[in-house]
């Protein structure tokens, strides 16, 4: 008689099952042939299985791929005909009774809802679906009890493959061999997702759209203002320029957090990258003393700050600048006493050969009729000797800026200044004290709070600097600096270096002989001092910086500058 092989079985499936030949119970009656369909269920074990059905060719197949019929589904007794699994799965021996060949089902037995033949035994028997549920039969009545335990079991069985099980005290065994599980269509799906959709609806909203699209605006003219503010052509560099953008719009305290998080503390000793002799051709002559006419002053060589035997050149001046062949600006350099390979610059300045001109700056102290450019143009370059910069932003200067009868700001009393004359002098000291304005100033540049004062340095210079003395560069106290003073004899003295803090700082201008002085500028990228060599083109001279580490180029004057500045020219 023909035989026919399940789909997807393997060749010589053992025991094919004939045509015709299936048995489904009805107490023990001979079937006709008819399956029981698995997905349907029937609790009671009492009914027959048999022309209720659909009809299969002897072997009882359900939609779930499980073959019965003889001798794989005979019935015995009351029970429900129990479905061979297919190809792997006969489920091993259990103690709760021994699994029969190929599923036959055992009186009062049960079948799971994935078709997989299991075994009843009464008073004992129970079955269960075998990868997401499992299905109890009340022991001893061999049908579903109707509850269900939702917890996930791993393989268990003999002839179990990875994904699905075919385990249990019947002979059941997997339907389709690595079809994933079903989801129950009462579980809710993963958060993650719900979490999706609740973020989408609440972006979908009118009033979350209006107010994104308000600060992508913002941000972009944020970005637009940024952006013109670091391109500037100003010698500064992008992140000076940046620095000083943000502090323009009241992010002050992001800058100076920002430059704390950067801040490396220098290092001690070490050599200076540069060397200290004086060039050839900048030696200062002696002078013999005149009994009439022009008198040079010519200070002192200059003391190292560090100990021991000080670097050739170190603390001997050079002349950089003359005017009508006199010494006009000298300078030198002397080593940090304990970060000895950091150098720094003192220029000392014959006010009798030159004059001060006070130089706004296009930002600080801004656009106004200020009577002065805020660069050194083309054309009015005659005769200049020397540029150096000017103190705070005037927002944290604690004082004001007056330039030819224009005010930035008010002119605060007992705060230091720098008071510049019609004739070209300039003087230092404290505002209310030692100057009023009167028609013989033309300017004033005010800047904190004097640090030398009669020749006497003023007392805890290193406490509250922050406060006092502005906020440096990442809070640090050994930053770039710069002071500006003036000596018994007029002589104007001007000292800057990388690692100096302000009690360094005052230390520096009284030993360069300054009995009053004050801070300017600080942090390294407004921290220049440039003299102007005229060579063959004197109306457009050649500057140079005092220091070859300064960050700010030589030539930031001759473009328009953000900040204030003093030019200094021949007489």
């Amino acid at each position: 008689m023909s035989r026919m092989v399940p789909d997807g079985a393997p060749p010589g499936w053992p025991d094919d099952p004939e045509y015709g030949q299936g048995h489904a119970g009805d107490n023990g009656a001979q079937g006709n042939g008819y399956r029981y369909d698995s997905r349907r269920g029937n609790p009671d074990p009492a009914q027959s299985y048999g022309a209720q059905y659909e009809p299969q060719y002897g072997y009882g197949r359900d939609q779930y791929g499980q073959y019965g019929g003889p001798p794989y589904g005979a019935a015995q007794g009351p029970g429900g005909a129990g479905g061979a699994g297919r190809a792997q799965g006969y489920g091993p021996p259990q103690p709760y009774g021994q699994a029969q060949p190929y599923g036959q089902a055992q009186p009062n037995g049960a079948q799971d809802h994935n078709g997989h033949g299991q075994q009843g035994y009464a008073g004992q028997g129970w079955g269960y679906e075998d990868q997401q549920t499992r299905t109890y039969a009340q022991p001893g009545i061999g049908g579903p009890l109707g509850y269900e335990d939702t917890r996930r079991y791993e393989p268990q069985g003999q002839y179990a493959d990875a994904r699905y099980q075919g385990q249990g005290p019947g002979p059941g065994g997997p339907s389709r061999l690595g079809e994933r599980p079903r989801r129950d269509p009462g579980q809710r799906p993963p958060g993650r997702k719900v979490r999706l959709r609740r973020t989408r609806r609440f972006f979908r909203r009118r009033t979350v759209r209006v107010i994104s699209a308000l600060v992508a605006v913002f941000l972009v003219l944020v970005m637009f203002s940024a952006g013109q503010a670091a391109i500037k052509n100003n010698g500064q560099g992008v992140s000076a320029n940046l620095a000083e953008w943000a502090r323009d719009h009241y992010l002050g305290p992001v800058v100076t957090f920002g430059e704390w998080l950067s801040y490396n503390p220098p290092k001690a000793g070490g050599k200076p990258s540069f060397s200290l002799a004086v060039p050839k051709g900048e030696q200062v002559t002696p002078v013999k003393k005149k009994v009439k006419g022009f008198q040079p002053d010519i200070p002192a060589t200059l003391k190292s700050l560090a100990a021991g035997k000080p670097n050739t050149g170190e603390g001997q001046w050079r002349v950089v600048e003359k005017v009508k062949g006199e010494p006009a600006i000298l300078t030198t350099f002397l080593r940090d006493a304990t970060y000895t390979a950091n150098v720094n610059g003192i220029a000392s300045i014959d006010q009798r050969l030159v004059k001060f001109s006070l130089r706004p700056g296009t930002e600080d102290p801004g656009p106004a009729n200020w009577g002065a450019s805020n660069y050194i143009p083309a054309g009015s370059r005659t005769g200049l000797l020397a540029t150096f910069n000017g103190g705070f932003k005037l927002d944290s200067a604690g004082g004001g800026f007056y330039l030819n009868g224009i005010y930035h700001g008010s002119l605060v009393t007992g705060a230091a200044s720098v008071v510049y004359y019609k004739n070209g002098t300039i003087k230092i000291g404290e505002w209310g004290r030692d100057f009023k304005l009167n028609s013989s100033i033309v300017g004033v540049r005010q800047n904190l709070k004097l640090i030398i004062d009669h020749g006497k340095i003023s007392p805890n210079l290193n406490q509250d600097i922050e406060t006092s003395f502005g906020a440096t560069l990442g809070g640090g106290y050994y930053v770039w600096r710069s002071g500006l003073g003036i000596t018994k004899d007029g002589r104007i003295v001007y000292v800057y270096g990388p690692v100096l803090d302000v009690q360094d700082l005052a230390d520096l201008l009284a030993r360069a002989g300054a009995v009053e002085g004050m801070q300017m500028d600080i942090n390294p990228a407004w921290m220049k001092f440039d003299y102007y060599k005229a060579g063959s083109n004197p109306s457009n001279p050649t500057p140079t910086t005092l220091l070859p580490n300064q960050q700010p180029s030589a030539y930031s004057y001759y473009t328009p500058s953000t900040r204030d500045f003093t030019a200094v020219y021949a007489r």
